[in-house]
């Protein structure tokens, strides 16, 4: 009975969170106080250790409370349930969105939006880069952070000439992680 309520359960989350996974936190708290999985306390706990684990907040929620609950087959049928919706929407977009692509006039509104998607991202780019650079209490330039943005573009755009291949994010990223803990863990 336990696997069926999991399921039924956050299923409804799946298919009734809106405003991403904090959002779902209310109603997943709902869920649990309603079958009686968990305390608000040991909810509260789960929260923190979904919260510091990567992956969605309301993933992870569903991973831990079903694994709690019911081991690993819980674990499976509570996350399923969860995702389960988001998937099945998705896929139903992607055959509407493939029917769509054959009308010019859809694929003209693609073409303007496409700038525009990249324009925010660019502008999204500088203003955080702007904030690590020039502190945001004072303004002041933070040399260490202009230097760790200097190197990290040189390593970034130097590798392709280098390497004849571009660094991937993941290799840029894992770099950055390296490079931020010796410098700014000696320093801090």
């Amino acid at each position: 009975m336990i696997y069926l309520e999991l399921f039924l359960g956050f299923l409804r989350v799946g298919l009734f969170a809106f405003g991403g996974g904090y959002g779902a936190v209310p109603l997943i708290r709902d869920i649990v106080t309603e079958y009686g999985w968990l305390t608000d306390e040991e909810l509260t706990v789960m929260i923190a250790v979904s919260e510091s684990t990567p992956g969605s907040i309301m993933v992870n929620l569903a991973t831990f409370i079903g694994y709690d609950q019911a081991g690993i087959l819980g674990a499976v049928l509570a996350t399923l349930a969860v995702i389960l919706p988001a998937f099945v929407i998705i896929l139903l977009v992607m055959f509407a969105l493939k029917a769509l692509m054959k009308h010019k006039y859809f694929r003209a509104v693609l073409g303007g939006v496409t700038p525009c998607i990249i324009g925010i991202i660019l502008a999204t780019g500088i203003f955080m880069t702007y904030g690590v650079i020039f502190s945001a209490e004072n303004g002041n330039l933070s040399i260490s952070s202009a230097a760790m943005t200097a190197l990290l573009a040189l390593i970034y755009f130097g590798s392709k000439p280098v390497f004849k291949k571009q660094l991937s994010p993941i290799a840029l990223i894992g770099i950055s992680a390296v490079l931020g803990a010796a410098v700014f863990g000696i320093m801090g």
